[in-house]
């Protein structure tokens, strides 16, 4: 099998750059050095003046599949993904049915195998009476359950302390919350004093404020405390939730925090310009929440960085506030976005590449991927530091057909993405490899 090489990549990895050369073959990477000499079956990339990272590894997507195929699949929305640089995903159960069961984990499974053009891992959906599926899950095969503590649809909200406390106590795997308070909401909406139409846009994160988020990932995190459960809690968007994580490294916690994109990206003053397209749960807040998230990440209260990307039509955006569902669509942006932090010196690519890449491989205890490292699955990204990309809907490869970074100029480019050794995305096109992306496969959590 040919491999590829690349030639003079300045590598991003483990917390330092380093101009070297790097071989890929037979999926995985073969050798790192400073000076590798070609073969007569290498591909040579030359990557002179680039960043090589390890791929981007999104632990929260929504792609909508099975039941919501209007909006998006896991064909469409992993293309898009890896033309973002990102290679890796592990996809949401609120879907139609809802994936509340092994047997249903196991279909989206197929679905991927099938269609993804990145590697793939789905979460089981808790509810208040699925306690046996949870505890039937394999943690070498699952990557967590998703717990909707306050905020969801369908049968997905668990509210009842019983349920909840049996679910920190007996899971298998690590718990990823969604915390937003209903009762908090509810009452919020008693003191807006309007209904229905009468809300507007700028009232979503009046409704769902930082008492809301704060009243439920403190109470996640302190079932987590109380029974040693490995809990990382989602989309973090207040500065008052920030005193309920330890600053400091990641490796050795028990209770993690991720920050998404889009709330590190846009605040409440975007509503005016945005409208609907901006809306999601839990909302986008104050600019001083938003800037103590990104100080957040550099002081390590915020472990990861993902995009819980959910698609909607434009249709369904356009919609008066009341009716307009909530989610963005974000992964062929997202890497790019975060990078625009480093380059505008608010953090550093080495910082980037530990929220994005090592951060949520080591979380989640995936194997083998989300470094630089010779012997691990050959998962890259090359960025060009020095060249631009403007954002369109008309170039968005989301089955939906548009973003919210229309028209925003990024100071980088994706060159090319590779999943398993297999070129995938050449910087202008997603190249079709059938069979290249893989189930991702789970360390046994400790």
């Amino acid at each position: 099998m040919p491999s590829t090489l690349f030639k003079d990549a300045l590598v991003v990895n483990e917390g330092k750059l380093r101009e070297c050369d790097v071989r890929v073959r037979e999926q995985r990477i073969e050798l790192i050095a400073d000076a590798i000499p070609a073969r007569a079956d290498d591909h040579i990339v030359e990557a002179s003046g680039r960043w090589l990272l390890p791929g981007m590894v999104d632990d929260q997507v929504h792609f909508r599949e099975p039941g919501l195929t209007h909006k998006a699949c896991i064909a469409t929305e992993s293309r898009a993904a890896v033309a973002g640089g990102i290679t890796s995903y592990m996809e949401m159960p609120n879907v139609n049915p809802a994936t509340t069961s092994i047997e249903a984990l196991e279909h989206k499974y197929s679905i991927a195998a099938r269609d993804s053009a990145a590697n793939y891992a789905f979460y089981l959906g808790a509810t208040e009476h699925n306690l046996d599926q949870i505890k039937a899950l394999n943690p070498t095969e699952a990557c967590g359950v998703k717990v909707f503590m306050g905020a969801s649809t369908g049968n997905l909200l668990v509210e009842n302390p019983k349920a909840l406390e049996a679910i920190f106590r007996e899971s298998p795997v690590l718990i990823a919350t969604h915390c937003e308070s209903g009762p908090v909401m509810a009452q919020n909406l008693a003191k807006l004093g309007r209904s229905g139409e009468a809300i507007r846009i700028e009232d979503h994160p009046v409704i769902r404020n930082e008492e809301a988020c704060y009243a439920s990932s403190s109470y996640a995190v302190s079932l987590a405390k109380k029974y040693g459960s490995h809990l990382n809690v989602l989309h973090i968007t207040t500065a008052k939730e920030l005193s309920l994580f330890e600053p400091g490294p990641m490796l050795g916690k028990k209770i993690t925090a991720e920050a998404c994109v889009h709330h590190l990206w846009f605040c409440d003053e975007d509503y005016q310009t945005h409208g609907n397209l901006i809306k999601c749960n839990p909302a986008i807040k104050k600019k001083s929440d938003r800037d103590a998230i990104v100080r957040a990440l550099k002081t390590g209260q915020i472990d990861i960085i993902a995009t819980d990307h959910a698609p909607h039509t434009l249709a369904e955006k356009q919609l008066p506030y009341h009716e307009a569902p909530a989610g963005l669509p974000l992964v062929q942006d997202a890497l790019l976005s975060v990078i625009e932090h480093a380059q505008q010196k608010r953090m550093t690519i080495e910082q980037v590449v530990e929220k994005v890449s090592h951060n949520p491989a080591t979380r989640y205890r995936v194997a083998e991927r989300g470094f630089i490292r010779e012997g691990y699955f050959a998962d890259l990204v090359l960025v060009d530091p020095n060249a631009t990309t403007t954002v369109s809907n008309e170039n968005a490869l989301y089955l939906c057909g548009w973003t919210p970074f229309d028209s925003v100029t990024f100071s980088s480019r994706i060159g090319g993405t590779w999943v398993n050794g297999e070129q995938v995305f050449d910087g202008l096109e997603v190249l079709d490899k059938p069979n290249v992306a893989k189930r991702l496969a789970f360390n046994s959590i400790v």
